[in-house]
């Protein structure tokens, strides 16, 4: 079994800042960030890529640079990570929540 280490740098009602790091193995099904109200933005900042996999694909971006830097809506539109084959993917995280 892969595993994901998720340390919470930040965290509040509606502002969050995480680094996370994706193992070899590891993918994200495809799915929608729920919240109970209002609008949830994130910007990822992919640090350190997979060697092979482990790219994110989403319906929608608001923005991406090189796949490297993205900004998009994960409650209105699905998205994924494909299986990391080689490596691993170290991600920082930022979340906003809006009402």
């Amino acid at each position: 079994m892969t595993s994901i280490i998720n340390r919470t740098l930040i965290y509040t009602q509606r502002f969050a800042i995480n680094l996370v790091t994706y193992s070899e193995g590891h993918f994200v099904p495809r799915h929608f960030d729920m919240v109970s109200g209002g609008r949830l933005y994130k910007l990822n900042f992919v640090l350190v890529r997979a060697k092979q996999g482990g790219i994110f694909e989403t319906e929608e971006v608001i923005f991406s640079l090189f796949n490297r830097i993205i900004l998009f809506r994960p409650d209105l539109y699905q998205h994924h990570v494909t299986k990391i084959i080689s490596g691993k993917r170290v991600l920082l995280s930022f979340a906003l929540r809006l009402n």
